[in-house]
């Protein structure tokens, strides 16, 4: 049971900065109007720097030379969630049939699976360097096909979409790795951007806390049997589906374990904030969301000690 309890302190940790960014904005501490900087700080700058200096600390190509495979696998497993995401949106009502599906398909897959690797096998772990292989293309994917769910089309002309910061900091780690450029990176260098990306999740949580609290200031009233829908499929369906594809196809641990991770954490925070953008239902998309948050407190330990006792490493 010791994997229940250290996923269930990680996933606690996240969702008390969350309440700590509802506090500071019911109690005006910080304004609405600073959650804007704040995310362009978070995503732009301190995201970045973590995962540079994971992957120089992290990333040792010579022990596993088979890294290139990570990003295939989330090619794969990206076609798998589409496909569960697609059937599971049959059972949720037509008028809100593509927020349905949208929230179900765009999972948080960097901060939760940082937080819970973290916490199982150290900051340090190399499974760290390969969750930021794994996920090269999410961020890029994720903002430049998010309008394809409300009809919209994809612009593939915004440059800052397609090499965003998240990506442009993970293949300039990769070269310097490969090249060995990293040998002349000073140190001082290093733990000056580690310092820096190490605010990337509490600043995220915060914000993720401040955004709830407006949202429920604007909300109508609350889709409770859509919501329970969703969470039964998001936070149990998909991942008990996973960990059978995975006892089936037995890769191997590590990318099982991200893979396990993956279908089992909640969406990504910016889901509400992208189906407004697109003129979709951002009241009922934060449910969905908030919902998934909260269970996932007990779930994602859950199906965590599940995949370690099924798939051993």
């Amino acid at each position: 049971m010791d994997i229940f309890f250290t996923t269930f302190t990680a996933v606690s940790t996240l969702l008390i900065i969350g309440i700590l960014g509802f506090w500071l904005l019911s109690r005006r501490i910080i304004v609405g109007d600073v959650l804007g900087p704040l995310g362009v700080l978070a995503i732009d700058i301190a995201l970045p720097c973590l995962i540079f200096t994971n992957i120089l600390s992290n990333f040792h190509p010579e022990v596993y030379p088979l890294w290139w495979t990570l990003p295939l696998w989330w090619v794969f497993i990206t076609l798998f969630f589409g496909i569960m995401a697609l059937a599971s949106s049959l059972i949720s009502r037509k008028t809100s049939r593509r927020e349905f599906r949208f929230s179900l398909f765009f999972h948080n897959g960097i901060f939760f699976p940082l937080a819970i690797i973290a916490s199982l096998f150290g900051t340090e772990s190399p499974y760290l360097a390969d969750l930021f292989l794994f996920t090269l293309f999410y961020p890029a994917f994720f903002f430049n096909t998010a309008p394809l769910f409300f009809g919209k089309r994809v612009e593939v002309s915004n440059l800052t979409r397609l090499f965003n910061p998240v990506l442009v900091a993970t293949v300039v780690a990769l070269a310097f790795r490969l090249t060995g450029a990293h040998l002349y990176v000073p140190e001082f260098v290093t733990s000056g951007l580690k310092m820096v990306g190490n605010m990337s999740i509490p600043l995220l949580m915060i914000i993720l806390g401040g955004n709830i609290f407006l949202d429920m200031q604007k909300q109508g009233n609350p889709a409770v049997l859509e919501t329970l829908k969703f969470i039964g499929m998001k936070n149990i369906v998909f991942p008990l589906i996973t960990l059978g594809v995975l006892i089936l196809l037995h890769p191997p641990f590590h990318i099982a374990l991200i893979i396990m991770i993956q279908s089992a954490v909640p969406p990504i925070t910016a889901v509400p904030i992208l189906a407004e953008r697109e003129g979709g239902d951002r009241a009922i998309v934060n449910q969905f969301m908030v919902a998934s948050f909260g269970l996932s407190l007990i779930t994602l330990p859950l199906m965590i000690l599940l995949f370690s006792t099924y798939v051993p490493k």
